[in-house]
């Protein structure tokens, strides 16, 4: 959300809320910290009222600083004790999980390259070592004291974007610690392909985001040097089902390997470019295409 603060005014997080049960979801993350509200005993019956479940939370941090993993933890700490007591009793029995992610964008290099991030533009090889650690340590103090389980979200404009970084974390990391927040829009925009990803990374997939790709923005993008706010902004991972991204194949995948938790609907509607209560309507109508 913070990508657009900018732009336009987000509305009041009650008519985000009225809105996704309106149009038909079930769940939902609890977006950029301070968005919904951060006291439990606010935020349950909020959802509460409206049947939807809290799912996961996102916590960006820096990993690759090793000087910085304390703090990383206690972050994430704060967020995992909400989504904890939120998620208590929750009706469909599927797992919340705390979402630990690069603190994406902040990297000037990274960010003006995503899409099109070359070897020799990533981490050194102590940093990889710290960025490993330092998930692996986020994720056994979340699991330690709250009981929640964390992925991690590979995402362009981060230091863990491509299929090869994403293979490298996930091949130094403990399985039984750390899994994959899968986003099909952002491993295409790596380069990679959604449905092969699935095929290779299956049992590490706990958490799922069906994000589209449009391959026309893409191809703009690198021919143009965007950096990674300027092709968000014009709508590479706008609208759900319309773009290159076949989603219907990798939800046939997850469904193979037998996937039972939450797919979470991410549609990054640029200000300008529609009316997000539309957009909510037309993506739920396209996911019950699928059948979900």
């Amino acid at each position: 959300m913070a990508g657009f603060a900018h732009e336009a005014p987000f509305p009041d997080y009650s008519q985000v809320l009225d809105e996704m049960a309106t149009t038909g979801y079930t769940g939902t993350e609890l977006g950029d910290w301070g968005f919904l509200p951060t006291d439990a005993h606010t935020l349950q019956p909020e959802l509460k009222r409206r049947g939807l479940e809290l799912v996961g939370a996102l916590v960006p941090w820096p990993l690759a600083d090793r000087a910085r993993h304390r703090a990383g933890i206690d972050a994430a700490l704060r967020t995992a004790r909400l989504v904890a007591v939120c998620a208590g009793g929750s009706a469909s029995g599927g797992a919340p999980f705390l979402i630990l992610a690069d603190d994406n964008g902040a990297d000037p290099v990274r960010a003006r390259f995503a899409g099109r991030i070359r070897s020799d533009q990533g981490l050194s090889d102590d940093q990889r070592r710290n960025f490993a650690r330092g998930a692996e340590l986020v994720a056994k103090a979340v699991l330690d004291e709250t009981g929640l389980r964390t992925v991690f979200h590979h995402h362009c404009a981060g230091f863990v974007e491509t299929p090869a970084e994403t293979e490298e974390l996930l091949d130094t990391t403990s399985p039984e610690l750390l899994g994959l927040c899968f986003d099909t829009g952002h491993w295409a925009y790596a380069g990679g392909d959604p449905v092969n990803a699935v095929k290779r990374f299956g049992e590490r997939m706990w958490h799922v985001h069906f994000k589209d790709c449009y391959e026309d923005v893409a191809e703009r993008a690198r021919r143009e040097a965007w950096d990674y706010f300027t092709a968000v902004r014009n709508g590479i991972f706008y609208g759900l089902g319309e773009g290159d991204v076949d989603l219907a194949s990798v939800l046939g995948e997850l469904r193979k390997q037998n996937y039972s938790g939450w797919i979470v609907v991410e549609d990054e509607l640029p200000p300008g470019m529609g009316e997000p209560l539309e957009s909510a309507w037309r993506d739920r109508a396209y996911m019950r295409s699928l059948g979900i």
